[in-house]
């Protein structure tokens, strides 16, 4: 691929990670939010000349099952509605809590400028709130059911 090719169309579409979501194409929206070297970023407004021997983390490798204080205080607060711009805003919001675990409401809305089109923005900064505190060992968050379909777990269909 080109090295001025934006790092999201390397993500979705030569590595098939397509959490990342297409969204503006301007780095206004946070909808294509990754972490390169542990810092929020917009990968439609980095290239690939910029991320390379950079490490790259997409929502697939926040937490292969759900395990992330973030992605349980997500579920727990239902901060999540038709889930777009989840991806992006649950890897703001690691980003933050792992320089500042106790951020405020103001932080929050400062680190984590991404755009939901269902309007999550209160159970969102509650939901961070609550990763941090779990973070911090304050508070234990619900396990969130893990990806897929386990063995046994799939209900019968009837064809009668």
């Amino acid at each position: 691929m080109d090295p001025q090719t934006p790092l999201l169309w390397a993500l979705r579409d030569a590595a098939n990670l397509t959490g990342t979501k297409y969204g503006c194409g301007t780095g206004d929206c946070g909808a294509c939010t990754v972490l390169v070297d542990g810092a929020a970023q917009r990968s439609c407004q980095t290239s690939l000349a910029e991320a390379e021997g950079r490490f790259v983390t997409t929502i697939e490798g926040l937490s292969h099952d759900r395990s992330h204080p973030v992605q349980q205080a997500l579920v727990a607060e239902q901060a999540i509605q038709c889930g777009f711009c989840t991806p992006g805003i649950a890897l703001a919001a690691a980003a933050l809590l792992a320089h500042n675990s106790d951020p405020s409401t103001d932080e929050i809305k400062a680190a984590i400028p991404n755009l939901c089109r269902c309007g999550v923005y209160p159970r969102l900064v509650r939901a961070i709130q609550r990763a941090g505190r779990a973070a911090r060992g304050l508070e234990v968050l619900p396990t969130v059911p893990v990806p897929g379909w386990a063995p046994g777990t799939v209900p019968a269909i009837r064809t009668e």
